[in-house]
């Protein structure tokens, strides 16, 4: 499950996140740059009111990347018991050194790599950090005010990343002004944790202090895991609340329709020689019947997000040449499908550049638990049509 990491900048705020159920209270100064260092005696305070019942992590300031200054903050920051330390790693070619330096601090504390993505991150450091005794690695930005992470780099790149580290041995966050709107998004990429400053503010400001109803807002998009000796790894109860369980949801509210219309993306697609080495315009239209979790939704606690659509087809059509146009459509719609409060799905996949007209495959899925046996076909609950420019039609199963 991913968790919830909230910067704070000293005991009076890591209340409040510890009250509102955050799981990684983290520790820097927002006024002093993007991974500005709260004061030791500011770490050593939280480390104390926290008391074990939240890991606490801290910053070690946006230093140049020298080994000594590096190792001699590490090691400070590391004497004061905090679970994890963040190092930041700017572009230099003296980064790679800077993390071999840090290798006989990694029993004291857990050392997390920082590196952003407005800055060209160096992903060939991700096996150094691994065998630098690093426990994990995350993705953030620099330049705070001048976008969010998702403006920086695009989903795609994102999931690599997530991979990439995972490949490594290390543990995945990712942070950079995220708002309540890109959770579910990057929740997708099953993160270890998602880091939160600015989203977790007074009207979005990070240098002001948090607010427990902003806290709570970030807190209820994020499932929770139980506590240890509960019957179960997962709180449904409160995945319920947040959309994540159908069978809590009262059914007399009904469904809505999401759907994304005329999305076009060049895709490398097709059975035929000719249609190997190149990418052709695809269409994509697809709507989903999600279950409603109130009568009046207010934020992103009560929706299914379309982007959540269009960033899984941009995943799906990123990782190279796909056969056929029924493949990519199954394959769009098994993705839709993993979100349970998805009932119902159609997925129509159009190529446009084969003929006067568009031609492709338009499918139906429904959620296995909601089908009814009705014969051959309503027993797996799907429909499927074959389409061309011409208008001619045909069904099969």
């Amino acid at each position: 499950m991913t968790k919830m990491l909230a910067s704070v900048t000293g005991p009076q705020e890591a209340q409040i996140a510890l009250s509102e159920g955050v799981d990684i209270i983290d520790l820097k100064d927002p006024k002093a740059g993007a991974l500005g260092a709260a004061t030791i005696l500011a770490i050593t305070e939280t480390v104390m009111l926290i008391a074990g019942r939240r890991p606490v992590s801290a910053v070690c300031g946006d230093l140049p990347m020298e080994p000594r200054t590096i190792r001699a903050k590490v090691e400070e920051i590391a004497a004061t018991g905090v679970d994890y330390v963040k190092i930041g790693f700017f572009p230099s070619q003296a980064a790679a050194d800077c993390a071999r330096a840090l290798k006989p601090l990694a029993g004291k504390a857990k050392l997390i790599a920082v590196l952003f993505a407005d800055l060209d991150p160096d992903l060939s450091l991700l096996p150094v950090f691994a065998e630098s005794g690093f426990g994990g690695v995350m993705l953030d930005t620099a330049k705070k005010g001048q976008g969010r992470l998702l403006d920086h780099m695009p989903l795609v790149d994102i999931d690599a990343f997530v991979r990439r580290a995972r490949e490594a041995g290390l543990e995945v966050g990712l942070a950079g002004s995220l708002e309540a709107p890109d959770v579910p998004r990057l929740l997708t990429f099953g993160p270890d944790f998602l880091g939160f400053r600015g989203a977790l503010c007074d009207a979005s400001v990070r240098t002001d202090a948090i607010s427990a109803e902003a806290v709570a807002q970030i807190r209820d998009l994020i499932p929770e895991e139980r506590k240890a000796g509960s019957s179960a790894s997962v709180d449904y109860r409160l995945l319920a609340a947040r959309g994540y369980s159908p069978d809590a949801i009262d059914p007399t509210l009904g469904t809505d329709r999401i759907f994304v219309r005329d999305f076009v993306l060049p895709v490398e697609i097709g059975a035929y020689s000719f249609e190997h080495g190149h990418t052709q315009t695809v269409r994509f239209d697809v709507s989903a019947d999600v279950l409603r979790v109130t009568d009046h939704p207010e934020d992103m606690r009560h929706v299914f997000s379309y982007d959540i659509i269009m960033d899984g087809i941009r995943a799906i059509v990123a990782r190279g040449h796909v056969q056929l146009s029924e493949t990519l459509a199954e394959q769009i719609a098994t993705m839709v499908l993993e979100h349970p409060r998805v009932a119902r799905v159609v997925v129509k996949v159009e190529k446009l550049e084969l003929g006067p007209g568009g031609v492709g495959v338009e499918i139906e899925r429904k959620r296995a638990k909601q089908q009814r046996a009705t014969g051959p076909r309503g027993a797996s609950g799907e429909t499927q049509t074959v389409f061309a420019g011409g208008g001619r039609k045909g069904r099969h199963s």
